[in-house]
């Protein structure tokens, strides 16, 4: 008897199925933890009553329903900004068993992963490299599942990939991507004749560390005393701290922070990727993920870091950094509110892992330590498959020769380097 295949579904949005079909694919994936009850909180106790509502969060928040919504209905990911949703959704007898977060693309800006040489090296060849699919989270370089599967079925995650192959060829599209994908989906696109890509990121563990002197003590005194001189700097003048956790953030401080991100935003990409709603939205689907970190002098906010709260592809209870922006250049601002201040909150709150984005190894001194990040490709002209497959080869060897001569520069203590 043939075995059944599964119906292939195209969403214009994430709008186009229900949260609650999104999130249950999303979640149930390999980063799936068990829900915990939520602590008992006294009415009208807001802090307290958003620590309980991320209790009840299960998951990376960047994949839930919310997220994907806020994006498209904000106008920060639509086809009027090069982001036009081609979500895949597979059903068996009708029922949803598998997505994937898919986006045509006329472009290749807000994704991490630079793929500019490839569509110059194929538009030089008389081809067009654009429309590309791409399965990602738009603007966010988090690794988490894009093969959103339930209990690990590589069938059902073969398929997806066979699925997005099939709408590249149908949309004359050059190209898939799938960026910051799990070891287990890059195996599985490995298998299935995709080539792999591999980076590294900035990530920093909580050591079961009592306070923030706990972790000092783990650092060489250079270190220690590098990081007490720019935290002391920082705050100079002044400079109050301030952790807005869910609903405790109001359209007021996104006012602030918005003004923050589009400052810094347009000095550092020309133009902001994300719109004044977007925030409101999030504020609205998802405030049990939230952590605003605002500095303020006596009569406003001056800068601002937006932190995203949930678990990792590792099931890692984990602080993911990012958004920062300021309008006031105070020297080291920069590393108190988006690596001092989180690993502060890290510790206070139990929270295992800080995943500090994209890029920057100046946050190596800082005691955040080099990771593996992984993308997969396919590509449909074979000689540019044949091309970057080369060239990935020897960017993967050099990319792991940086990563162990980074591990060999870390900040902390060694046997042989004790103080």
């Amino acid at each position: 008897m043939k075995k059944a295949e599964p119906s292939v579904q195209v969403l214009d949005s994430a709008g186009d199925v229900s949260a609650l079909v999104w999130d249950e694919l999303a979640g149930n994936g390999r980063q799936r933890a068990k829900a915990k009850e939520p602590p008992a909180t006294r009415p009208g106790d807001e802090r307290g009553d958003a620590r309980a509502d991320r209790q009840k969060f299960m998951g990376n928040p960047f994949l839930c329903h919310g997220f994907f919504m806020a994006l498209e209905q904000s106008g920060s990911a639509t086809e009027q900004t090069g982001w036009q949703p081609r979500h895949v959704l597979l059903r068996m007898d009708r029922e949803p068993v598998a997505l994937m977060p898919m986006f045509l693309k006329s472009h290749s800006m807000g994704e991490y992963v630079f793929d500019h040489a490839w569509a110059d090296a194929l538009e030089r060849a008389g081809a067009d490299y654009y429309p590309k699919l791409q399965s990602s989270i738009p603007f966010t370089p988090v690794s988490a599942p894009k093969l959103m599967v339930i209990n690990d079925d590589e069938d059902k995650a073969g398929a997806l990939l066979e699925a997005a192959r099939q709408l590249a060829i149908r949309y004359r599209a050059s190209s898939v991507h799938a960026t910051f994908v799990t070891e287990w989906e890059e195996r599985l696109a490995l298998e299935a004749g995709w080539l792999t890509r591999r980076d590294i990121q900035f990530h920093w563990e909580n050591a079961g560390y009592g306070s923030f002197d706990d972790f000092l003590g783990t650092l060489t005194a250079r270190k220690r005393k590098m990081i007490k001189k720019e935290r002391k700097k920082a705050l100079a003048g002044n400079i109050r701290v301030h952790w807005l956790e869910g609903k405790e953030i109001t359209e007021s401080h996104w006012d602030s922070f918005f003004e923050f991100y589009q400052n810094t935003g347009a000095r550092k990409w020309g133009r902001p990727y994300l719109t004044r709603e977007f925030f409101s939205m999030l504020s609205r689907t998802m405030p049990q993920s939230l952590l605003l970190i605002m500095a303020s002098t006596k009569d406003r906010f001056v800068a601002g870091a937006l932190n995203f709260i949930g678990q990792n592809s590792l099931g890692k209870k984990t602080i993911f950094g990012r958004y920062w922006g300021c309008v006031e250049n105070i020297a080291f601002l920069h590393f108190e509110l988006c690596y001092y201040q989180a690993m502060e909150y890290a510790i206070a709150h139990d929270i295992r892992t800080i995943e500090a984005g994209a890029q920057g190894g100046h946050k190596l001194a800082r005691g955040y330590l080099p990771r593996m990040t992984r993308s997969i490709h396919w590509l449909q002209n074979p000689y540019l498959h044949e091309a970057v497959k080369n060239y990935l080869a020897h960017e993967r060897e050099i990319v792991m020769q940086n990563r162990q001569i980074l591990m060999a520069g870390t900040p902390f203590k060694s046997s042989n380097n004790d103080d």
